[in-house]
């Protein structure tokens, strides 16, 4: 029979929609042809495909080749078609049993040696094959990754002529065994920052919520490493938010590591990054800076010195956990479920307040308006990180460590996950009214504190799940007056700028 069928796998944002390879040997003067709007990559790939076939001893048909890659209609990109249109024109021709490739995806490049190399995606389509309840064949760089679908079976070839053998039954190819999930994370510890309890009170309120936090001071006072420290006391990911970030890793082509797959990423992009740098994109794209966070810790450093179109463009995706990116070919749509944490300085010259400062009033205001009211909203903490006496940090006992803050952090996100089913800060406003109601008194006690720094509706929603936390970490089910009026002082920006 002239006519093979092989499956692979098409790579759309963090999706793997089925891609059937179908060849057929005609008569005709000798020739290959693609189609299935295959991009220049894959219409190489017949250059690559017949000196892999001719160097591993097997005959390359003289015939008219026509390879379909279906649907037509998807886009198709990259060399990750090379290996399943290698075996379906060898099967088509008879030198490998048709029947063999039924139960079977492929997905890999093929060197000219016949040596199979990784791609990127790989993970998604072994989940995506793992629902069809197909095998999935791929190069050995890419196994362990593909191995992370739980339940999937993945085998892992380095060879064009070890995928044969295997489907001749010569030799069997050996399932991948899965990397178990990494828990703990080998990043700084909590412990090393001195001093500045109330960041650190902030910094935990943030973790257990999964709150937005912005922190104020001048330079050296210990912004960074509050920020870098935050994904050390998060709670261990779950099984579905690790394979979610794995997956967008994977899509990437940022050199994913499946050995530290469940640790929880921590993104911190240099201020002159690019709109599309934070969220994606490119003619067929690719994820961003925030979904690159997923699961995980966004950090701005030195937040007024982004440009502010760039900074706008965090607004959408921080209320919806996601983002679509629109291209004239395609559309594909990334999460972005990230933790954003900023800093900034008070002023241009960082040191507001001291003698050395000798910025004018005009230039501080300037300075702060460089972020958008609408993004302030968003943030749902502005904490200040004063700088502190040296004595205080040479002879102050060690603050508690990572480990310590994560069980607290952990025991409060578990009665947010049993009482609605996600953190504080993706509490709806329908959710607020019954999950955080609030004596009288203290309802006009918000009221007054809104009006009087100028909040708006949404800054006074979010002042609600941050006392609504505060009040998790208490161990309390109603929220008291003293998770309020401490939810209501972490809004420091506010009151400058008031």
């Amino acid at each position: 029979m002239s006519l093979a069928t092989v499956y692979s796998r098409a790579q759309v944002g963090v999706c793997a929609p089925l891609v059937t390879v179908e060849v057929h040997l005609g008569g005709g003067l000798p020739s290959t042809s693609i189609v299935g709007l295959p991009e220049t990559a894959v219409k190489e790939s017949r250059d690559r495909v017949r000196s892999a076939i001719a160097t591993c001893g097997f005959d390359y048909p003289m015939r008219r080749i026509t390879i379909n890659l279906a649907p037509a209609e998807l886009p198709k990109e990259g060399s990750r078609f090379d290996l399943a249109i290698a075996l379906g024109i060898l099967a088509a021709s008879g030198q490998l049993p048709q029947a063999s490739l039924c139960e079977l995806e492929a997905l890999g490049e093929l060197a000219l040696s016949g040596e199979l190399r990784p791609v990127r995606g790989t993970l998604p389509a072994a989940l995506a094959a793992r629902e069809a309840g197909r095998a999935l064949v791929v190069s050995v760089g890419s196994s362990q990754e593909a191995a992370l679908a739980q339940g999937a079976r993945v085998f892992g070839a380095g060879h064009l002529l070890a995928v044969c053998a295997h489907l001749r039954q010569e030799r069997s190819l050996a399932l991948t065994q899965s990397i178990p999930m990494k828990r703990h994370g080998d990043g700084p510890n909590l412990a090393d920052v001195r001093g500045q309890a109330r960041a650190r009170r902030a910094l935990e309120i943030a973790a257990s919520g999964g709150h937005n936090l912005l922190l104020i001071g001048p330079p050296g006072t210990g912004k960074t490493m509050l920020a870098e420290r935050l994904a050390s006391i998060l709670p261990p990911m779950s099984e579905g938010e690790a394979i979610g970030a794995a997956a967008v890793s994977s899509v990437s082509g940022s050199g994913f590591d499946p050995r530290n797959w469940g640790c929880r990423p921590f993104r911190s992009p240099h201020h002159s990054a690019s709109g599309p740098a934070l969220v994606g994109g490119g003619s067929h794209p690719r994820p961003g800076e925030i979904s690159l966070a997923h699961n995980g810790v966004l950090f701005l450093d030195e937040l007024p010195e982004f440009d502010r179109r760039v900074l706008e463009v965090l607004r959408e995706p921080l209320e919806s956990g996601s983002i679509t990116i629109s291209r004239a070919a395609q559309q594909a749509d990334f999460p972005a479920r990230f933790q954003l944490i900023s800093a900034m300085n008070p002023c241009p010259c960082g040191y507001l307040g001291e003698n050395r400062c000798r910025c004018t009033e005009d230039q501080v205001r300037r300075y702060r308006a460089k972020i958008s009211g609408p993004l302030l909203d968003r943030i749902d903490m502005h904490v200040d990180v004063p700088r502190l006496p040296t004595r205080a940090l040479t002879d102050g006992a060690p603050g508690e460590d990572s480990a310590t803050v994560q069980a607290r952090v952990a025991a409060a996100r578990d009665r947010q996950m049993e009482r609605a089913g996600k953190v504080n800060a993706q509490l709806a406003g329908s959710e607020l009214q019954t999950l955080c109601p609030l004596a009288t008194a203290d309802r006009k006690l918000l009221e007054a504190a809104t009006e009087r720094l100028g909040l708006s509706a949404r800054a006074y929603t979010r002042i609600l799940r941050v006392a609504r936390t505060i009040a998790d970490l208490a161990g309390s089910g109603p929220i008291a007056t003293e998770h309020l009026t401490e939810a209501v002082g972490y809004r420091s920006l506010d009151r400058m700028q008031g």
